[in-house]
């Protein structure tokens, strides 16, 4: 087939950037709909967790498949089948007669958003083969990330208030089946020369790993954290960890090779994006239920409120991104670090009246911290791994994301879950300090390892790493 022309490849940009838009863009409005689908359904906080954590669980754990299919079947026809299920997922999310239900369907949701933005990236990177048009398309791409983080609280806030939540799936359905169809007639099919091979067992236990440990976490609270159910969840979780890691080793084709993690970059990159986006996940589920639950806010006062963070997020990315391409990743991994541990901090006088302009200014600073640390983490574990391996590295960059955000929730959600005391409008804000201090932990872990793994150091383990591969694939 021959190579798009250049109004061509644009247009397959935005048909891309389309399906980015409507699965970022769902992330966030749900986390604002949480306070009414509790009112509807009656639900319990842990029931709000699964509805977050189900999607992204499910997401995490199928990205590297989904990116290896779509080089081996087709990487338009795996595009269009995530749009498809995807849209499904969302309608059947906005006609879900109970709360379990819609955790199922957002499941649904989450096995074609597993299909959009990783194929979608490998068919923006596959389309435009000139470096300086492609470094353009990235960044055009990172900017809808962020309109999208803007423009999500806002909608959704206005469609809860006006609609109901429903509304904010329902929005998901026109816009899928026009990225669908557009797909269908302009994104051209391209596979890749040698697809990796698909690893059942591998994918199974990091299904058993993340799935089992999340629902320890999630339930600890109502079954206690030293019951049966809890301990026996940790240790199937530790048990299905210890199978994986010699049984990767072995493979050929892993789903994911543990010796990549020799690679101190790489293995950095991996645990800051856990930690950050652990950060973003909780920070997002917790303070949806503060400003409504709490203090009283409308959906679209609550997500108006948080447009500051949104904002920093969208304007600081390009500024990240910058000064990784001109200075390295150091200096923005551990500014980003240290926002978050500085916001972590403040939040830990958050009270039932704590004054909007002490928000605000949390927010903004969450926002710095964030919107400096998301930018350098792919290019961080890129440049640790040798050229040929730079789609995997990112593919795990994704999925620690998925699995930080997941653990975020997870976690932060559970521990405040247990100290709360009485009434939720009074022993919220008091309950949650234990969670900020974990997200100002979190901080601290950034910058350190932000510091730790762009050194002297952490490039001989990488360039270690790299040579041991070339010799590798010189003697196969």
């Amino acid at each position: 087939m021959a190579e798009p022309n250049q109004k061509r490849r644009w247009l397959i940009l935005a048909i891309c950037c389309l399906s980015l838009f409507l699965v970022s863009m769902d992330n966030t409005i749900v986390n604002l709909a949480l306070p009414a689908i509790q009112r509807d359904f009656g639900a319990r906080v842990s029931s709000l967790q699964w509805t977050i954590d189900a999607y992204s669980l499910v997401v995490a754990s199928l990205l590297m498949l989904s990116g290896s299919t779509a080089d081996r079947v087709g990487r338009r026809r795996v595009f269009q089948t995530g749009l498809a299920v995807f849209t499904l997922g969302s309608l059947l999310c906005s006609i879900a007669p109970s709360v379990t239900l819609l955790i199922v369907f957002r499941m649904v949701q989450a096995v074609g958003g597993s299909m959009l933005n990783p194929v979608a990236m490998s068919i923006v990177t596959n389309t435009f083969t000139d470096a300086r048009e492609r470094a353009k398309a990235i960044g055009i791409w990172a900017g809808v990330f962020g309109v999208s983080m803007a423009l999500g609280p806002v909608i959704g806030g206005a469609l809860v208030d006006t609609v109901g939540w429903r509304a904010i799936f329902w929005i998901n359905v026109p816009i899928g089946v026009a990225a669908l169809v557009l797909a269908a007639v302009f994104v051209p099919e391209s596979k890749a020369s040698r697809a990796r091979r698909v690893d059942p067992v591998g994918q199974a236990l990091i299904f058993v790993i993340l799935g089992v440990l999340t629902y320890g976490i999630i339930e600890a609270p109502r079954a206690g954290w030293l019951s049966v159910q809890t301990l026996g969840c940790f240790a199937i979780a530790l048990i299905a960890l210890i199978i994986l890691v010699p049984y990767e080793k072995r493979r050929e084709e892993p789903l994911i090779d543990p010796r990549f993690f020799t690679s101190a970059p790489f293995s950095g990159a991996t645990l800051i994006a856990v930690s950050s986006f652990a950060c973003m996940g909780g920070f997002l589920f917790l303070n949806a239920i503060y400003l409504q639950n709490v203090r009283g806010f409308s959906p679209l006062h609550a997500g108006l409120l948080t447009l500051p963070t949104a904002a920093m997020i969208f304007g600081l990315a390009p500024v990240a991104g910058r000064i990784v391409a001109g200075w390295g990743p150091r200096l923005p991994l551990m500014t980003g670090g240290a926002g978050i541990l500085v916001s972590g901090l403040l939040l830990t006088r958050l009270s039932a009246d704590t004054s909007l302009g002490y928000l605000i200014l949390t927010y903004l600073v969450f926002g710095i911290g964030f919107g400096m640390v998301n930018p350098p983490i792919t290019n961080t574990a890129v440049s640790g791994m040798p050229r040929e391996q730079a789609g995997v590295a990112a593919a795990v960059a994704s999925t620690s994301r998925q699995v930080g955000g997941a653990l975020g929730v997870a976690v932060l959600g559970a521990v405040v879950t247990s100290r709360v005391q009485g009434p939720i409008q009074t022993g919220f804000a008091q309950a949650s300090h234990v969670a900020w201090w974990i997200m100002a932990g979190c901080g601290i872990a950034v910058v350190t390892l932000g510091f730790a793994t762009t050194g002297h150091w952490a490039r001989r383990t990488a360039a270690r790493f790299v040579h041991e591969e070339q010799v590798a694939v010189s003697t196969r």
